[in-house]
Formats: structure tokens, sequence, C-alpha cells
């Protein structure tokens, strides 16, 4: 874990502007008549609306996404009692976590109150406000009454996270603990360490789950929580063991399968977990020093299944997996509580991604080859992108099941792709692309089939349906690496191209190009040495038809790969140029730039080659073109230099095609604010129109765009680079390029392939 000082985390929280949150509008502002409609007079028309009908709130406001985190500050982190404004920074990083994770939108409320019973009724006096109550940092037994209350008196979910978010997702962490060890949840014994907010809870899910109550043991500051001792809470008693042999942590854990720990650090020494049952779990959850540290556990014996809160240790036990999804299931739903029935399908939903291949944004950011299910990895990462869908509809469905949804999905597909839109992490461009490719798999190449990134999309790719691979390559190190990052080659043709097997086809491939560019001094035997290359080999592949598309360009300078394209696929009739696209998918839109990787510098005639390629290459991904041509200037205010090139070439098209939505030259930030652009130049064709392709000047500046926005947020989903204009379906690739992006493209070079043979 990065040590964090003192004065980081100052100056984070600090910074420019104070805090971590802010309020953003989800509505145009920019003129009268939007204030108008915001405020006063037009706001009283939903108003109307809800006093007839208060559900209605839900389609006028931002309740159903609003979510109040609530707290006293009677029990912050591992601070203890410090009081509602003192943790004002934990409720605001929680509406972050919320936002980020879930798209919730939150506000941090600190009610400086400890009495119970005031409490509640504050909470219930602003819950209109809200659509669900994150109740936080609120100490025991306290919490068990506040919660309680607030969840029999209001109709919006209320859940107390610290109770049962770490119940969720350690409950889904046991569950798939058990199966990797084998054991049977109704036989096993638990011991819990730690009998607050959190441990009672997990106790009590863990007992949902089938563990048998009489197997659990739990022990306070006094030790093991019996029977015969006096005064204890309802809580406490629920869990007091009849057995009179144990008192102490050292004595109750002997023999036990199961150790949780909700306590403090350092109680667990190695002589207790080697005293545990065979294949012993321990989950060490306090924080930021667990009960036991992890190697001290895993040098205590070597079965051991190990969980802390650290997420720089395997099988993190991180709330952050459950809270965000849950609520977003209740919110959808429009569920007047979040009951037992939501939260165990939340468990086997988390229990069940576990089990499921393991995506290569997780791989790349823990910086391991493959996550596979077993000992070191049976708890999803908090950053498995999948855990917005699989929660969420787990959780919904289970509201509506249950009888607690105000609201019914029936479509879940569409429902899962509405969050991934919603969080802008895919769109339904991605889906469709996908969709497409899977109705006839292609035949697709792979040039540099040795490269690890390149294996793993090439297999995504197939368990994908999108195409059937072919990895070229030095067969014996494609099998290495295929078994060093656990992938199997299965249905992946590999084609060792310098083998002396494909002497004939590198012969053959070779007269096929130097008799197609014999005018250009290509010799027989000049051909044959390029057919050693793997991009020469690989585009003769799809020149020759046995291969319908290639992917290239992790290893190769691009001047290289153009030259090699140009050489064996040559463009498109009546083009002279080709070039690249990239697609960017946000929430304002989805926008196409070109062109972003092969023409330095642009003149008049390869400007109007880009912007034909670019009018059909939209058109190929069902988009209507509405056309901005980009300079540094507005519709001939400086006609030298790029700008003049650019204003000609915007002069021929509108000429040369008079139907098309194309206008400039114009700044960027014209192109894309209708609203000025509509005001400013009331002339321009693209009038009341949303401008979706942009036509840079020249390469830099196209780069240059797409990567400041990848760079600068991760709200934008960037797809390309798409090639357009060369004759045959070869795309191109760069070393920056992940898995996902491989697979992108993958996907568009396939639907290329099946186009090019319609």
């Amino acid at each position: 874990m990065a040590k964090i000082s003192k004065e980081d985390a100052l100056n984070y929280h600090a910074g420019k502007r104070p805090g971590k949150i802010e309020v953003v509008p989800t509505k145009p502002y920019f003129t009268q008549t939007d204030l108008s409609l915001a405020y006063s007079p037009g706001v009283a028309e939903p108003c109307i609306e809800i006093q007839n009908n208060p559900q209605d709130a839900y389609k006028y406001t931002d309740k159903g996404n609003l979510v109040a985190v609530i707290s006293n500050g009677t029990a912050v982190l591992g601070l203890g009692d410090i009081g509602a404004l003192s943790g004002k920074p934990v409720m605001e990083g929680k509406g972050l976590l919320f936002k980020i994770y879930g798209g919730i939108d939150v506000f941090d409320i600190e009610v400086d109150e400890k009495d119970p019973d005031k409490f509640v009724e504050a909470v219930k006096a602003i819950s209109p406000t809200f659509g669900g109550i994150n109740l936080e940092d609120i100490k025991a037994p306290e919490c068990f009454e506040i919660e309680r209350r607030l969840k029999e008196e209001l109709d919006i979910p209320v859940m107390h996270d610290d109770q049962h978010g770490t119940a969720i997702i350690s409950g889904a962490g046991l569950l798939n603990a058990l199966e990797v060890n084998g054991k049977n949840i109704a036989d096993v014994k638990v011991v819990v360490n730690g009998a607050g907010a959190a441990a009672i809870s997990c106790a009590r899910l863990y007992v949902a789950l089938g563990v048998a109550p009489q197997n659990i043991v739990m022990l306070d500051r006094k030790g093991v929580i019996s029977k015969s001792r006096g005064e204890l809470t309802p809580e406490k008693s629920e869990f007091a063991t009849e057995r009179t042999d144990i008192h102490t942590l050292e004595e109750a854990i002997k023999d036990a399968d199961v150790f949780l720990g909700l306590s403090k650090g350092n109680v667990l020494t190695k002589d207790m977990v080697r005293s545990m049952a065979k294949d012993p779990i321990v989950f060490a959850l306090a924080n930021p020093v667990p009960e036991i540290t992890y190697e001290d556990a895993m040098d205590s014996r070597p079965d051991v299944l190990m969980s802390t809160g650290r997420s720089d240790y395997p099988n993190q036990i991180n709330n952050v997996i459950g809270f965000p999804y849950i609520f977003r299931g209740a919110l959808d739903t429009a569920a007047t509580a979040i009951n037992e029935e939501m939260k165990l399908a939340a468990v086997h939903a988390i229990a069940d991604l576990a089990k499921k291949p393991v995506p290569e944004i997780v791989n790349r950011v823990y910086h391991v080859n493959q996550l596979s299910f077993g000992r070191d990895y049976f708890i999803p990462k908090p950053v498995d992108p999948r855990l917005l869908t699989e929660v969420s509809t787990a959780v919904a469905k289970a509201a509506i099941e249950s009888g607690v949804a105000r609201k019914t999905i029936s479509d879940w597909d569409a429902y899962k792709e509405h969050l991934l839109e919603f969080m802008g992490r895919e769109s339904k461009l991605t889906q469709q692309i996908y969709d497409a490719a899977r109705m006839s798999p292609q035949r697709v190449v792979f040039a540099e089939g040795t490269h690890p990134s390149m294996m793993k999309a090439a297999i995504k790719a197939k368990n994908e349906g999108i195409c059937h691979p072919i990895l070229l390559g030095n067969d014996e190190r494609i099998e290495k690496l295929a078994r060093e990052l656990g992938l199997s080659l299965e249905g992946v043709e590999v084609v060792n191209l310098r083998h002396d097997r494909e002497t004939a086809r590198r012969h053959r491939y070779a007269r096929i190009l130097a008799e197609k560019r014999q005018r250009e001094g290509y010799t027989v035997d000049e051909a044959n040495d390029k057919m050693f290359e793997r991009n020469y080999f690989g585009m003769m592949m799809v020149e020759t038809g046995e291969a319908d598309a290639c992917i290239t360009g992790l290893y190769t300078k691009y001047s290289n790969t153009i030259k090699v394209a140009r050489e064996v696929i040559g463009l498109q009739e009546g083009f002279s140029h080709f070039g690249t696209m990239h697609i960017l998918n946000s929430k304002k839109g989805t926008y196409f730039i070109a062109d972003t990787l092969i023409n330095r510098s642009h003149d008049v005639e390869s400007l109007l080659d880009i912007a034909r390629l670019s009018e059909k290459t939209v058109r190929f991904f069902n988009h209507e073109p509405v056309m901005a041509m980009i300079s540094y200037s507005n519709f001939g205010s400086d006609k030298d230099g790029s700008a003049g090139r650019v204003h000609e070439a915007v002069e021929l098209l509108q000429k040369q095609y008079p139907e098309w939505s194309i206008d400039g030259e114009m700044q960027i930030n014209i192109a894309i604010n209708k609203e000025l652009r509509d005001k400013k130049y009331p002339f321009t064709r693209l009038l009341g129109k949303e401008v979706n392709t942009l036509i840079l000047p020249c390469l830099n500046s196209a780069n240059s765009t797409y990567k400041m926005l990848q760079a600068l947020t991760s709200d934008v989903e960037i797809i390309g680079p798409i090639q357009m204009g060369l004759n045959k379906p070869v795309h191109f690739i760069d070393f920056e390029s992940s898995v996902e992006d491989i697979v992108n493209v993958t996907a568009i070079a396939a639907i290329d392939a099946m186009v090019h043979k319609k």
C-alpha cells in the first residue's frame, strides 16, 4: 500500500478547491429561457404535478438518483467519536465513491446529535429529499436502533453500510473460500473477534448463508461472549455461546475453520493460526493494521486462505464492491427498502463474479498476467467494471421479486446497457459493433502473435465470438507464452511464417506481390525476402483471401506499416490517400475524429479524401454524418496557411456534395457548441444540428486531440484507430493499445471484412 503522508492528505483535500465533491447542473442554463424553465416561472409546473402525485418526484427531480450519506461522527474510521463536523471528509469521500462507481449523486449530511431519538427525527424530517439513506460511522449499539427505526418509518431504502457492506462482501468471500477449500458451510466453526456493528451483521448474514448459529463464537474486549456473562446487549446475547470451556481468543480459535477479525491489529498470532483446522480461512479486517499481517499468516502455514481490508494484498474485502451497486439496484426500482433478499442477491452476485474470466483492465491495474479463481483470488477486485451490471441487476431483480419495488424492469439486457451508458464506460455503439461481428465471425490474422496483449486480444475476440484468430509467429514461443499467461490456444490457428513448411506459401505470395508491383521495380527475389516479415506475410494472407482481415501495429512503426499496406493492399479506387479515425464515446455523445495517425500534413486534395472517407466511415457505423472541418479560424477569418486550405476544401466539398451536412473552417468549440455556433453564424449549413464528425487540419492536431481527451478524463471511451481507404481490411493499432482496444479494433475489422465480401 502506498505510504500517505499527513501533508499529502491535507494538500489533496485542500487543493485549488476545498473538498472532494461539487454540484453539477444536468440541464441547459445558458439562456433566459433555460433559466425560466429551471426556476421561476417554469418550475411551478413539476411542483404541481408532484403535489398531485408524490411519486412524480422520481420523474421530475433527482430524488431517484440521490442518496444521503448521514453520520453523527461517533465512530469515524478508527478515530472513534470525533464529532459530526470532523467526520465530514469521510462522508464526502463516501459520496465520491457512490458517484464514481455507481453514478449516484450524494449529499453528505453531518448531524450533530448523539441521542438516537432526536437523530432519527432529524433524518426523517429531511428524508423527502432523497431516494435512499446511507448511514455511516455511527457507534454501536445506537446504530442498530437507529437503522431499525428508520427502516420501519421511511418508505425509501435505508442501510448502515458499516454493518451490511462488510457483511455482504465478506459473505461472498466466505462462500468462495469454502468452495476453494472444499468445506461445507453448515459444518464450519467460525470465530468472530469483535462485537461491533459490522461483526454482528456479518454473523447474522453468515447464519443466513448456512452457518450453524451454535458454531459461531464471538469475542469482545472482555473475551468470549458466553451466556454466563451478565449485562449483554440484545445483539451480543444473540451470539452468546453456551460453551464454558473457552474464554480467550487463543482458546476459542483452536480447531476453528474460519476467523473473522473486526477488532484491532496484531491480536492473532502465528501459533493461533497453526492451531486452526485444515485449510483455515482468515479474514483479518482491522484497518490499517489487520489482526495478523498477510505475511505472518502465510508464514504460519501454507494452506491458509487469507483476506484483509487492504488493497495491497489478495482478496481485499472492501465495501466499495457492494454499496454503490446495492443502492444502484434499489434506486432503479424505486424500492421502499433494502431487504434481506436484496442483500443475499448481492452476496451471490459478487461470489459468482469471482469465478468468471477476469477482464484485462483488472489484470493491468494489479500488474498480473492472469487472475483466476482460487486461493489468491476469490473476491472480485474493486476496479472490476462488471460489478456495476452484475450486482445492480441482481439487487434490482431481488427488489422486484420480493415486492419492495415500485418500478418494474422487464428487459434486463437493456437495463445493463443503460447502466454502462449511464456510467460512460461503454455505449450502444460498442455493443452494436460486437453484436454485428458475431453475426459472421471472420478469419483475422494477428501479425504480432508473440506479443502478450495481441495474444490475449485474439483469444478474447475468439471467446466473444467475434472472429476466428490466426496468430503469426514462432509456434514454440507462442505456446510457451500461452502457458505462462494461462491461456488456451484451442480454436486458434498458429502460423510460423518462417517455418520450412511455409516455404511454398512464401514463394507464392512473393510471385503475386512481384507481379502486382512489377512496374515499381519489384523483383521476385526482393519479394521473397519481404515474406519473412510479419506485416508483408499477414497482409498477403488478406490479399489472397486466406484471411479476411489483419491487425498489426504493436511492434512496427507506422511509417513502415503504412508503406507495407500501400504496397500489398493498395488504396480504394478514386482515392489518393487513406487515413484513420478514432471514435470517442462520451456522455455528451459519439464523436468521430480524423485523420489521427496517417497523414502528417494536409493539402487540399488530402483533406478532400479524408472528408470523403470519414463520411463513408461514419455511415458504416450507422450514424448520419454531421461534419465540421476544424481550424483555428472561423469561416474565412484567415485564409492563409492551413486555415486557407481547410476553407478551400470546404468550398469544394459543398459544391460536389450539396446534400452533405458539412461546413467550416471553424474552431472546435464552435463546432461542438451548437447554441454558440448557431447564434454567431446562423448561415451555417449545420444550423440546428449536433456535430458528430471532426476533420482536423493535420496529424498533430488530430492525434493530440484524442490523446488529450484520453489522458484527461475516464468518462470518454475511445475506439480506434479505424482504417479508412485501403482496398481490404487491414487495421492498425499502436504500442499503447490495451487488450480492450485491440479487441474493439478486431470487431471493427471483422465487420469491415463482412462488408467487403458483400
